[in-house]
């Protein structure tokens, strides 16, 4: 049986033993944390485990629970400024080995999730010199292939939170100022709406984003809540599109 286990305020994860996992090397008591699933299917586990992650605004795992047993990529590579080792014989790098494989480098951080990249890898890979244990791949020649962009993993809104705690502007600032900041992005939205620049209206979206989810914290609230509350408002209204916006239906 695999379990779902949630520490309020802290994180969600899979374990097969709670008292193994979360008491004896967490801390946690039973009643200091909860089970919110259970079941015997790891694929309906890792997939849930997940979804609750985003829910509840916490850090979303990079792999789900299922695949961490086949190939931990902290453990499996290293990168160094040059090159990313794979602690694996040349001739058992393989598409199932790579596929999602994660490899954070100095020149950005870079996902396996498609054909094309794993192709490069496998056509790219070197053994190394150092014995027949290891093979590697040269960062730049990665970073620079036309099949790979950086890859940006999920942020919850509490990681934005922990950013703006550790930079005192949640404790130390104002909700005035971060208004300020709120008229000042949403002039570059328009600008980047204006222009048809896809680039600039992207970054200025999310800075509005984590400029509202400061303002929320200063004024009491979680930007969740906000969220939900006005999601909670509309999604039974009816309306229609008149001049691109929608318009609601009136009793």
């Amino acid at each position: 049986m695999y379990y779902i286990y949630h520490i309020p305020g802290k994180k969600i994860g899979v374990t097969r033993d709670l008292n193994k996992r979360v008491t004896n090397a967490q801390g946690y008591k039973p009643g200091e944390y909860e089970v919110l699933d259970a079941s015997t299917d790891i694929d309906y586990i890792s997939n849930k485990e997940l979804a609750l992650q985003r829910r509840f605004g916490y850090k979303v795992d990079l792999r789900p629970y299922k695949e961490l047993g086949k190939s931990n990529y902290m453990k499996t590579h290293t990168s160094s400024e040059a090159t990313t080792t794979f602690k694996i014989p040349l001739n058992e790098i393989n598409a199932k080995f790579l596929t999602d494989l994660v490899i954070e480098t100095n020149l950005g951080t870079f996902k396996l999730d498609a054909k094309d990249k794993i192709e490069w890898i496998l056509s790219n890979i070197h053994p190394s010199q150092y014995g027949p244990e290891t093979c590697y791949i040269y960062n730049k020649a990665m970073a620079e292939e036309g099949a790979f962009q950086k890859y940006i993993k999920d942020v919850s809104f509490e990681e934005i939170r922990e950013w703006a705690a550790s930079r005192n502007i949640t404790s130390k600032g104002d909700s005035k100022t971060q208004f300020a900041k709120l008229v000042e992005e949403i002039g570059e939205l328009a600008q980047g709406l204006l222009k048809n620049n896809k680039a600039e209206t992207k970054d200025a979206i999310g800075d509005i984003i984590v400029v509202l989810t400061n303002l929320s914290t200063l004024e009491g609230f979680k930007i969740e809540d906000c969220m939900n509350h006005a999601y909670n408002e509309i999604q039974n209204r009816t309306g229609k599109i008149i001049n691109g916006t929608f318009v609601k239906d009136t009793l």
